[in-house]
C-alpha cells in the first residue's frame, strides 16, 4: 500500500520517538509535528533536521491531506484535541490515558466507529511478538486459569512523582494486558491494596481480578526496587492454564551489559533509530496503517472500548483499595500529563 501520511501531535519525549519511528517505517509517511513549544521542536530537529511543524492543529490539518494523527500531548488535552480530528475525519491513536476520567472519554463515544477503525489506544506491550505469542497460546492451549503481573520501578521514581502511586502510573499496563488476555470479558469481582510509607505515600499496589469464566488475576506494582537494579525496574507475567503454563520477562529485554558494573541498557523493546526503527513502538504504527487503511481491525486492548473500561477499573480499584492504615486511597492524573510532554518516560 502507499505510505500513510501521519501527523504526530506533541513533540515530547513520547511524541519524539512516534516521529522518529514514523520516518523509518515503509508503511508510513511523517507528514510533521504539531507543538507550539519551540525548544521541544528543536531537540526533535537534532535527528529529524527537515521536519515539518506547526504550532497549532488547524494549521496543520488546513495544510495537508494526512491521513492519520497521533495525540501525545498533556492528557488533558486528549479529548478536546481528538474530538477535532475525529469531527474532521480522520484515524487517530490516542495515548493513555485517553482522559483524565471516564466521563470525559465517553463525550467521545459518537465520533468513534462502531468496529473503532477510526480510533485506537497507544500501548506498545500490545504489540511486543512475546506478548501476541502468548495470546495465540492461550487460544490453542486453554483455557486461562490464572496469572500474576508484577511491575516494579526504582524507589526514586515515587519521590520523583510523590503524588502518584504505582496503580495509574505502571499497573494499568497490566490491566490492558488482562483486558487482551481474557479477550475484552467483563470482571465480577476486583479489590485492591495500597502499602504506604510513614510520609502517606503509597509505593505498593496490589490487586485481584475474577472473571466469570473462572480466571483470576493477580496484580503487583511497587516503586521499591534499589540502585543495584536495573534502572526501569522490571516486568514479569506469569500465566498458567490447564496443565500448561508460560512466563514472560518483558523488562528488561534478554542483553545484558557488563563493565564496572551490570547494565541493562535495553528496558523497553523501543528503538526509534530514524533510518531502521524496530520493536514494540514500530509494529504499534505499523498496525495504525494498517487500520487507517481498513486493512486490519482494531486489536483487543487498543479499542476505543478498552479504553473506556481500563479507565473504569482504575476507578473501581481506587475506590474498593485501602491503604496499610485503612485509609482509601486517592490518586490524581497529573504524572501523566506531565510524562508525556516531559524527556522522562516509563513504561
Amino acid at each position: 500500500m502507499n505510505p500513510v501520511r501521519i501527523i504526530v501531535i506533541g513533540a515530547g519525549n513520547f511524541g519524539r520517538m512516534h516521529a522518529r519511528t514514523l520516518q523509518g517505517l515503509a508503511e508510513a509517511e511523517l507528514v510533521g509535528v504539531v507543538d507550539q513549544n519551540a525548544a521541544a521542536l528543536q531537540t526533535l530537529r537534532q535527528s529529524l533536521p527537515d521536519v515539518r511543524s506547526w504550532p497549532n492543529l488547524s494549521d496543520a490539518l488546513a495544510d495537508t491531506d494526512a491521513e492519520a494523527f497521533i495525540i501525545a500531548t498533556r492528557t488533558d488535552s486528549h479529548v478536546p484535541i481528538a474530538r477535532q480530528l475525529l469531527s474532521a475525519g480522520k484515524t487517530v491513536l490516542v495515548e493513555k490515558p485517553l482522559a483524565q476520567n471516564p466521563d470525559e472519554a465517553q463525550t467521545l463515544a459518537p465520533l468513534i466507529a462502531p468496529d473503532s477503525t477510526n480510533f485506537m489506544a497507544g500501548h506498545i506491550v500490545l504489540f511486543a511478538p512475546e506478548f501476541q505469542r502468548l495470546l495465540r497460546d492461550v487460544r490453542a492451549h486453554g483455557p486461562l486459569l490464572h496469572f500474576s503481573a508484577f511491575r516494579h520501578r526504582p524507589r526514586t521514581l515515587g519521590d520523583l512523582f510523590p503524588e502518584e502511586t504505582p496503580l495509574r502510573m505502571t499497573m494499568v499496563h497490566d490491566l490492558y494486558l488482562a483486558l487482551a488476555l481474557t479477550n475484552g470479558e467483563s470482571p465480577t469481582k476486583m479489590t485492591s491494596q495500597f502499602r504506604r510509607r510513614p510520609d502517606g505515600r503509597a509505593d505498593l499496589a496490589l490487586a485481584w481480578i475474577q472473571w466469570p469464566s473462572g480466571t483470576l488475576g493477580s496484580f503487583t506494582a511497587s516503586f521499591m526496587t534499589p540502585k543495584g537494579m536495573p534502572e526501569d525496574g522490571f516486568d514479569r507475567l506469569e500465566v498458567f492454564g490447564e496443565s500448561w503454563a508460560a512466563r514472560l520477562h518483558l523488562n528488561p529485554q534478554p542483553y545484558e551489559l557488563f563493565t564496572d558494573r551490570a547494565q541493562w541498557p535495553i528496558g523497553l523493546n523501543i528503538d526509534d533509530t530514524p533510518l531502521s526503527p524496530s520493536g514494540w513502538l514500530a509494529e504499534e504504527l505499523r498496525c495504525l496503517c494498517r487500520i487507517t487503511r481498513r486493512q486490519s481491525p482494531v486489536p483487543t486492548g487498543a479499542r476505543y472500548q478498552d479504553a473506556l473500561t481500563i479507565q473504569h477499573w482504575l476507578g473501581q480499584l481506587e475506590t474498593k483499595g485501602s491503604g496499610s492504615n485503612g485509609t482509601k486511597s486517592s490518586i490524581g492524573t497529573s504524572f501523566y500529563a506531565r510524562l508525556i510532554a516531559s524527556d522522562f518516560w516509563v513504561g
